[in-house]
């Protein structure tokens, strides 16, 4: 009896320690863990109940006052439906929806990719999501865009790595994603150059004339380009022409805080935020390194300096402070802009993907925030996907509206901020450790 009864304790005390270090390991405080997942579930939804339903791809946008430029409610995006890929694996982890129904929902997203229009490889920007046709971005941009497809492409990888082990079925998507990325022409897209073009058309060809150089959202373009297993570019191409030659280190300083890379554009405080997110959805910055960046710290400085911009506040825009904050580029109170901590480019709108995407970096900003528009402004600035895409209050503009490419950062980055979900995928695959290692990186993925 007394055996029993002490096996009983130990038992007991052994489940109490393994949640106590689960609880450790776990970055939210046990009173913000509701309305994280809530603010997590809401957004997720875009992508799912939100989703265009022939290719099970996320919308380019959702009015929820039903007045859309163009009628385009059936335009799905690829940058914004590879952000919502890696949406469906968080979705399944946290228990949104079940293993089951995330993989019926990728194999109609796959069916998608390998039948609707490519170009090289590489998909456009947008499509019709009920035919798959492309739909111009703009009046020379109706082929591949290969910066979007990259974003794809990161998505693809990390449910390729997700589903790899899993039954015959997963098996099958995990190939089927992988034989997509294998299928992306990345030495076409060089136009016979050291750098890689943004664009590529069937109509126009090299019309867009876009060589991607200096920082932005792209790095993770050059990556991939560098650890394809099928048409890899050399490294000059990464060194050449997105870091020009060695002069895309040119470091700034703002509030106290140092940015190594020159930001395109030369902003004076650091370009939109979203620079230090699409770009490290999959791609871990912490410990990442090369001879231009340690990227972590470029990262989180770009966070925290839009962040003081904010909260000093030299415009006096009426609403901005510690609470209140986050510049990146969305819906404006005219048309869509790109906000920045600049005086040209701060419009007085607050995005919250800005400070949510951000959570990695700046943990207690970013609650501030989330807790600040749930808690104070409510409906004013939420619905059903969540916190709507931008507003003011300095203007006054309040519209329940929603961007997928500013959405699905929201999902997998507070992930990534808890649990690392998606860093983890995205760096286990062999070729993307090959490719950086190629480039002169170093990550403590990398084995020596």
């Amino acid at each position: 009896m007394k055996k029993s009864l002490l096996l009983i304790l130990l038992l007991i005390c052994s489940s109490l320690i393994a949640q106590n270090k689960r609880a450790s390991l776990d970055p939210i405080a046990a009173n913000d863990t509701a309305l994280f997942r809530k603010v997590q579930a809401a957004t997720f939804q875009y992508f799912w109940d939100g989703a265009e339903p022939v290719s099970g791809l996320a919308r380019e946008r959702v009015h929820l006052d039903n007045i859309y430029p163009q009628n385009d409610q059936d335009v799905v995006t690829s940058g914004g439906g590879g952000f919502g890929v890696m949406a469906i694996l968080v979705g399944i982890e946290r228990g949104f929806i079940t293993r089951a129904q995330g993989v019926k929902r990728l194999e109609t997203i796959l069916h998608f990719l390998e039948t609707a229009d490519r170009f090289h490889g590489a998909w456009p920007h947008w499509w019709n999501g009920k035919t798959g046709k492309v739909k111009p971005f703009s009046k020379y941009d109706d082929g591949g865009d290969l910066v979007e497809s990259s974003f794809m492409l990161q998505g693809l990888l990390c449910v390729r790595q997700y589903f790899k082990n899993g039954n015959k079925q997963e098996k099958e998507i995990a190939a089927r994603a992988d034989k997509l990325w294998k299928e992306v022409d990345f030495n076409f897209y060089r136009n016979n150059q050291n750098v890689l073009y943004w664009h590529w058309s069937p109509n126009h060809e090299w019309k867009m004339n876009f060589a991607v150089k200096g920082y932005n959202e792209c790095l993770i373009m050059y990556i991939l380009a560098a650890s394809s297993p099928t048409h890899a570019v050399p490294a000059e191409v990464y060194h050449e022409g997105w870091a020009m030659n060695g002069k895309i280190k040119d470091t700034t300083v703002s509030y106290n805080l140092p940015l190594s890379l020159k930001h395109q554009g030369n902003p004076p405080n650091g370009g939109p935020l979203f620079w230090a997110h699409y770009s490290y959805l999959g791609l871990d910055p912490r410990g990442l390194k090369d001879k231009y960046a340690n990227y972590w710290d470029e990262t989180v400085n770009q966070a925290k300096i839009n962040y003081e911009w904010c909260v000093q506040n030299s415009e006096g825009f009426k609403g901005y402070g510690p609470n209140n904050w986050g510049l990146t580029a969305s819906y404006s109170v005219k048309g869509y802009a790109g906000h920045a901590p600049s005086k040209e480019n701060d419009k007085g709108v607050i995005s919250p993907t800005a400070a949510l995407s951000s959570f990695p970096y700046t943990p207690k900003e970013s609650m501030q925030a989330m807790k600040f528009w749930h808690n104070e402004m409510g409906d004013k600035v939420w619905g059903k996907y969540g916190f709507y895409d931008a507003f003011s209050v300095h203007h006054n503009w309040f519209l329940p509206r929603y961007l997928a490419i500013d959405q699905g950062p929201i999902v997998v980055m507070m992930e990534n901020y808890r649990t690392g979900l998606l860093w983890k995928l995205f760096m286990s695959s062999p070729e993307i450790q090959q490719g950086l290692t190629k480039l002169g990186f170093t990550s403590p993925y990398i084995k020596k």
